[in-house]
């Protein structure tokens, strides 16, 4: 029998280590916030472009801000970002509808809001680049578990093994 004592093994304690339900509810809830508020966010946007502004006033808003093809932009942003902003909101098509967003507000950025500096009070590129940021981020994230993408997804690999 061996006298030397047996080394210490290194164990965090159990609440220093989050369990696997409790590590991916974290993310889980943060690209859930993420995805809600920014589809709320582009839903407005398109309803005020559709609802409040109509798309004729959009239309002649954009050509006055210079955006090439105006009459055709104007209403094809309009209901990407009403239809996109609720499909986000879901998460359904999140990985789609965040890509066109993003590529939406980077247009915006350099088409309209650049010249006019950072701060989004002075018409910058403030917002704009924040909502591509986010929109980029859910392209290639996804939608997360919380998401019609997540239940469809699931649905799709168990009638592959079946």
């Amino acid at each position: 029998m061996s006298t030397t004592p047996a080394p210490e093994r290194a164990t965090a304690s159990r609440s220093s280590v989050p369990t696997t339900a409790a590590a991916s509810a974290g993310p889980t809830l943060g690209l859930t916030v993420l995805r809600a508020v920014l589809g709320l966010t582009f839903l407005l946007h398109g309803w005020q472009k559709v609802g409040e502004w109509t798309l004729a006033g959009t239309q002649a808003s954009f050509a006055q801000m210079g955006v090439p093809l105006a009459e055709v932009a104007a209403p094809a942003v309009a209901v990407l970002e009403l239809v996109g902003g609720a499909l986000l909101v879901v998460g359904l098509g999140t990985r789609v509808v965040a890509a066109l967003l993003a590529l939406t507000m980077l247009g915006a950025l350099v088409l309209v809001h650049l010249p006019a500096g950072f701060f989004a009070a002075d018409g910058g590129f403030e917002l704009v680049l924040l909502l591509a940021a986010g929109t980029l981020f859910l392209a290639l994230a996804g939608a997360g578990r919380w998401s019609v993408d997540h239940v469809l997804a699931g649905r799709r690999r168990a009638a592959a093994r079946a």
